[in-house]
């Protein structure tokens, strides 16, 4: 099995610790992105995965490069030209303190992409699967139009198109979002989304929930599935469950739909170490559940949420678990204890 994602691959920059950007005297250098952190999950698993970007052929994109390849990711695909790799700053927040993101990519290699850059025939040759998100058509409109040569292409010779919406509202506006994303979906079979996603990108709500509160009404996102099912024809819709009850400790589940049956997955209480790409390891769990456990939805589930229940204990955007590691979890070995 093959999967490909396409995206933009950044510099991320961090103050150590809890410090906030005014208390930062110097920054910590990792990349991230959320299409090139479900390639690092579904290599990490095993898996064949390759990533399909731009990046600047200098020593800054080659360390990104080198970033994926670290961890087996297929970078053979990436195209090297531009003038500059996308930044972002990430002040992790605490307690009632919220994270921050503030993004520097605007005329990044990826952005300023052309069409001609990509052969998706050639890039797809062999593969079973393709993951992008709403991030890389709100780069450009020049991202939106390769987005959707992927997915033709993609459709074009029967592979799998998985998307996670990941409305970012510092990229584009909702009614953008709405047009563009709504031209790409009748080529997406599995839609990832979470509980502002859909509305802030469709207008589909769920009925009495409040994220700020914390207060999921598990009930009111089964009408959302279905009413994205109906809209746009998926095969699967998956929606991530957080109730947020401070920027530190998040309750975190899951739901997936067939067009059919619901499933639930349990409920954790994860203490967070970092949030950021915890989104991108529940694709990539889901990617990898729906590939290796095809006829158990249940286990699918679980899987995707006892992968991204871990990633938020570690560092970094990448989610540096094994299978067994996951596994473990989901059969109900939570607890931490030291293993010797």
């Amino acid at each position: 099995m093959k999967v490909v994602t396409f995206g933009e691959l950044m510099l991320r920059l961090a103050p150590e610790g809890y410090l906030r950007f005014v208390q930062a005297d110097k920054f910590t250098v990792t990349f991230g992105g959320g299409e090139a952190n479900v390639a690092v999950s579904l290599a990490n698993y095993g898996v064949d995965a390759a990533f399909v970007s731009k990046l600047p052929n200098n020593d800054i994109g080659q360390a990104a490069v080198n970033s994926l390849r670290r961890f087996g990711v297929d970078t053979a695909s990436i195209v090297r030209g531009g003038d500059r790799i996308g930044i972002y700053f990430l002040e992790k927040g605490a307690s009632q303190r919220p994270s921050k993101v503030i993004y520097d990519r605007a005329a990044s290699a990826i952005a300023l992409a052309k069409r001609e850059d990509f052969d998706w025939d050639k890039i797809f040759e062999g593969v079973n699967w393709f993951h992008f998100t709403g991030i890389s058509p709100a780069l450009s409109d020049a991202a939106a139009e390769i987005t959707m040569d992927a997915v033709k292409a993609a459709k074009a010779k029967g592979i799998t198109v998985s998307c996670d919406l990941n409305y970012r509202k510092k990229l584009w506006s909702k009614a953008k979002a709405k047009e563009v994303m709504t031209s790409l979906m009748p080529y997406v079979d599995v839609l990832i989304a979470n509980e502002e996603d859909s509305a802030d990108v469709f207008g589909i709500k769920a009925d009495d929930t409040d994220i700020s509160k914390g207060a999921l009404n598990k009930e009111g996102y089964k009408s959302v599935a279905k009413k994205l099912v109906d809209a746009f024809g998926f095969k699967y819709v998956a929606i991530t469950l957080r109730g947020s009850i401070s920027a530190n400790d998040n309750k975190w589940s899951a739901m997936l739909y067939n067009g059919k049956d619901y499933f639930f997955s349990k409920e954790y209480m994860i203490h967070i170490v970092d949030r950021v790409g915890g989104g991108d390891s529940f694709g990539g769990g889901l990617i990898y559940g729906m590939l290796h456990f095809p006829e158990d939805n249940q286990k699918v589930i679980e899987f995707a949420v006892g992968a991204s229940c871990l990633k938020h204990s570690i560092e970094g955007d990448y989610n540096m678990v094994s299978v067994d590691e996951v596994l473990k979890l989901i059969e109900g070995d939570g607890s931490g204890r030291v293993q010797r």
